[in-house]
């Protein structure tokens, strides 16, 4: 097990990330953020209201379950979670959060579960955790907190303090 991220990092991270977006977006205008259930939604609950707080106003933001359209679905057992997106992404830009990009799955389903609310002018990815090395599809972001080049037999984990009360990024080596 090694430490990637530790608490003071770890929020170095979260707010150069949420900086970054304002650069890009200015004031958020045409501009939406949809953070990814399950784990998406603690990176993306930090950061909006970090943002809102430095453009002086509220932003839309919204929570994307994509259970319903995993590619494996049928063979593993998901809980499903609640979608709130109460706002138009028809011809606005897009911003998913996710905490670890993998596989790059997770962003495919992601990316049909928006159709249906709309058909937004651009899509944009942010990540705190970027598994370069492991994508099986063509899927990258646009805005990375940390890359980390891990083998498949070694894993990932996100510690939120809201629900592991820490915040960490650890790498652990999976014996198989």
């Amino acid at each position: 097990m090694k430490t990637i991220l530790d608490k003071r990092k770890f929020n170095i991270v979260i707010e150069r990330l949420a900086h970054q977006l304002i650069e890009n977006h200015y004031d958020f205008s045409n501009s939406v953020i949809i953070g990814i259930q399950p784990r998406g939604i603690y990176l993306s609950d930090r950061m909006v209201p970090y943002i809102e707080k430095i453009i002086g106003h509220k932003i839309n933001y919204g929570k994307l379950d994509i259970t319903f359209y995993r590619d494996d679905f049928a063979k593993v057992l998901h809980v499903p979670n609640q979608t709130e997106i109460n706002f138009s992404i028809e011809n606005k830009q897009v911003i998913l959060i996710d905490d670890v990009l993998f596989t790059g799955r997770t962003i495919r389903s992601a990316m049909d579960a928006i159709l249906d609310f709309g058909r937004p002018q651009k899509v944009e990815l942010l990540t705190l955790i970027d598994r370069r090395y492991s994508r099986q599809l063509p899927i990258q972001a646009d805005y990375v907190g940390l890359v980390i080049d891990s083998i498949v037999s070694q894993k990932v984990k996100v510690f939120w303090n809201e629900k592991d009360k820490k915040d960490e990024v650890i790498l652990i080596n999976e014996n198989k």
